[in-house]
């Protein structure tokens, strides 16, 4: 089965085949829950052995759930002709070259297990030695690193004399001396795998009267159950959100009420809509799983078994109880996948909801997923604005693949215009060597040499010679290194092997066809070529995908227009903790506290400029990706269409002005903007201001001059230049 790998997990794997590289034994993957852990380290491990011979992977697990068995499910599926065992497989033919195995620690650990006789146990430990007797190494990855790890699992990892291990958990423990490796939240959510937010007790009054905490609790639940089952109906998507009801322990009376509630509501274990999952009483999980089981709600008390998946789980309701945090974050990880692996650009339907009295327990959850947990509150919009109509624009393409051709073009015309080359290929292979590119016949490696003091990791290594050592190319011997170098400049932009093997041949080897080659390098040069320049291929080939290139001609104009209006009602987030509650009298919608969250520094001072901005009318915040918002379509150099969302549409006395915030300029002057696609967006915004006879531009915040400053009609890394204005002096 082929699966278009999301780019922050081709960012990932790329990473972890760097960090292989490193002197660093351990390295720790953490991850939040729904990212695809699994995905991205069973196709990690497909290309790292790709590129390293003699190469054994043990994937470790732990206890219950045949978390072992599912892993390898998951790699057979989605890497063609795996080599995968599990535990029973390796007592029957060893450990071979190019083996992934799979298996569960605590067979190997746990009293009274039968899983290994001290027999089999010594056995085991036979097959380990044979392969070192064969010249295997083993590299070690520790799935769910958190849980139950002893003294006696770290026994068995020391049987495998690894050089690398690699610890994976949503929630892993500390360790300083680890490579840390962490994907993000924010770029899991921007993929659309996560819900957008979660939402802690939405719509709650300043202060809840009730007879009865449990019920309260249980009708919100019910209700927003009710709610996102319409949202999903009125789509024709075929899901039934899952409520998950956490009870304390010890709790029978509770359960008990629980139970009674949602019978009064039809909710029953006969009718199949409630389902319970204690340690010692299982009642309907037979497919709970699937997206549109009959299930409306499952009652717990521990922590949802590792590896469970329910994607269609959406509220959760945690009962009073005060529990340690890694427990929180897991649970609430288990309302926080989409069911379809994608947002449905919806607000309601692309986040998930917490009721709870449990102030503990959500102080908790805030501090670990931060501006991801919010209060929320509805807000509509003022009668005033609900005429207020622009026109966005949305991507037609069907694909959002890359066009390898538009690819090869781009890297050719950006290594044109970054490095001055021609079509005369020697001369182009001196400017080049000029910028850092090595060009040999041989594999240049290099190391130290010299006299160190101290024998620690932070040595100083400021008095030690570089040494180049020079290793005779052999395209046989360096073949496995060369696929594994050029499948990972593919990943800077989601290109596979073949196309970018392709597109550097024709750039740069002799015998590829190409009326625009740069270079022209035998096979045993173009391995040399691009093992030994790695980390300046992969920098080209992802600047080529953003930089403006003037010859380069993009197709924009299948795009499609529909008419945007302010939406009647947004779920509004804020930081209820802020010291600033003060309620904008500018903003569109009644009720917008200044306290937004989640906001970014330049958009929290945008908004306060705007509030007493006396020139403002009023503003509006845009989302960052639905079809309810305003976009603007452009295109990477590659052809790919993607959407941007500009931060703000403001009435400026009457006129319309649409205004995009970015990172700041430092106090010398040096940019804080991390968007390497500023200058397409901005290109785009201005062709779209032109179109539509509006007005705007790039807002962004000057430390030096402690002033927001505005670009409007040449896009200006240099925040001293003549292209940025000061804001106050425009808007007034």
């Amino acid at each position: 089965m082929n699966i278009k790998l999301a780019n922050f997990q081709l960012r990932t794997i790329k990473l972890l085949l760097e960090s292989m590289e490193e002197k660093t034994r351990d390295i720790i993957l953490k991850s939040p829950t729904g990212s695809g852990k699994t995905i991205i380290l069973t196709h990690f491990m497909d290309e790292y052995i790709k590129g390293h011979a003699k190469t054994v992977f043990v994937w470790l697990t732990p206890g219950k759930g045949s978390l072992e068995e599912q892993s390898k499910e998951k790699m057979d599926k989605y890497i063609h002709n795996a080599q995968t065992k599990l535990l029973a497989d390796v007592m029957t033919s060893g450990f071979e070259e190019n083996d992934s195995c799979f298996i569960n620690w605590e067979k190997l650990t746990k009293k009274g297990n039968n899983a290994l006789k001290d027999c089999e146990r010594t056995n085991f430990l036979e097959y380990i030695e044979k392969a070192f007797n064969d010249g295997l190494e083993f590299k070690i990855i520790i799935d769910e690193s958190h849980q139950n790890f002893t003294g006696k699992a770290d026994e068995i990892v020391q049987y495998f004399k690894t050089d690398k291990i690699i610890r994976c958990s949503a929630t892993p423990l500390p360790d300083k001396k680890a490579k840390l490796i962490e994907v993000s939240e924010e770029d899991v959510i921007a993929e659309g795998l996560i819900k957008k937010l979660l939402v802690i007790n939405e719509n709650f009054p300043q202060t809840v009267e009730t007879d009865n905490q449990t019920n309260y609790l249980l009708e919100k639940a019910i209700l927003k159950q009710q709610d996102l089952h319409s949202a999903y109906l009125s789509k024709n998507i075929d899901v039934n959100p899952l409520i998950i009801v956490q009870l304390p322990n010890n709790s029978d009376l509770l359960l008990d009420t629980v139970e009674r509630f949602f019978e009064s509501k039809g909710i029953t274990y006969e009718n199949n809509s409630l389902a319970l999952w204690l340690s010692g009483r299982h009642e309907n999980l037979e497919d709970i799983s699937k997206n549109n089981s009959e299930q409306i709600a499952v009652i717990i008390k521990q922590a949802v078994a590792t590896g469970w998946d329910c994607p269609r789980a959406s509220i959760l309701v945690k009962l009073r109880e005060n529990m340690d945090e890694t427990f929180e974050i897991q649970t609430i990880g288990r309302i926080r996948r989409m069911p379809e692996a994608k947002h449905y650009d919806s607000d309601l339907l692309d986040s998930c909801y917490l009721y709870t009295f449990d102030s503990k327990f959500t102080a908790g959850v805030k501090s670990s997923l931060g501006k991801n947990a919010l209060e929320a509150k509805t807000l509509f919009l003022k009668n005033e604005h609900k005429s207020f109509t622009l026109t966005k624009e949305q991507r037609t393409m069907v694909t959002d693949l890359r066009d390898p051709r538009k690819a090869l073009r781009s890297i050719g015309l950006y290594l044109k215009q970054e490095y001055g080359l021609t079509n005369n290929k020697s001369e182009n292979k001196t400017k080049l060597e000029t910028k850092g590119f090595i060009f040999s016949d041989n594999i240049i490696r290099t190391t130290l040499s010299g006299n160190v003091s101290t024998l620690n990791e932070l040595a100083e290594t400021d008095n030690l010679n570089n040494i180049s050592v020079s290793e005779p190319i052999n395209t046989h011997i360096h073949g496995r290194e060369y696929h594994n170098r050029v499948g990972r400049i593919g990943l800077e932009i989601g290109l596979e092997y073949s196309y970018m093997n392709t597109i550097l041949g024709k750039l740069f080897a002799e015998k590829f066809e190409y009326h625009d080659k740069l270079l022209s390098l035998t096979t045993r040069q173009l391995y040399a070529f691009v093992i030994n320049n790695l980390d300046l291929l992969r920098h080209t080939v992802r600047e080529a995908m953003a930089v403006v290139l003037s010859q380069l001609s993009l197709d924009i104009q299948r795009v499609s227009e529909k008419e945007f209006k302010l939406p009647l009602s947004t779920m509004f987030t804020y930081d209820i903790s802020s010291k600033v509650q003060t309620e904008s009298i500018k903003n569109v919608y009644n009720g917008y506290l200044l306290s937004a969250e989640p906001r970014s520094s330049s958009e929290r001072k945008f908004e306060k400029f705007c509030e007493n901005c006396s020139a403002v009318d009023w503003f509006y915040k845009n989302g960052d990706k639905g079809d309810e918002y305003l976009s603007v379509v452009y295109v990477d150099n590659s052809n790919r269409q993607k959407l941007f969302y500009p931060d703000y549409i403001v009435s400026l006395k009457g006129e319309t002005w649409i205004i995009e915030t970015k990172g700041g300029f430092d106090k010398t002057g040096a940019s804080e903007d991390i968007d390497i696609f500023s200058p397409k967006k901005f290109t785009e915004l201005k062709r779209y201001l032109s179109k539509y006879n509006l007005k705007g531009g790039f807002v962004r915040f000057d430390k030096q001059s402690e002033e927001l400053c505005i670009c409007m009609d040449n896009y200006n890394e240099d925040i001293h230049s003549n292209d940025w204005k000061i804001l106050s002096e425009v808007f007034k």
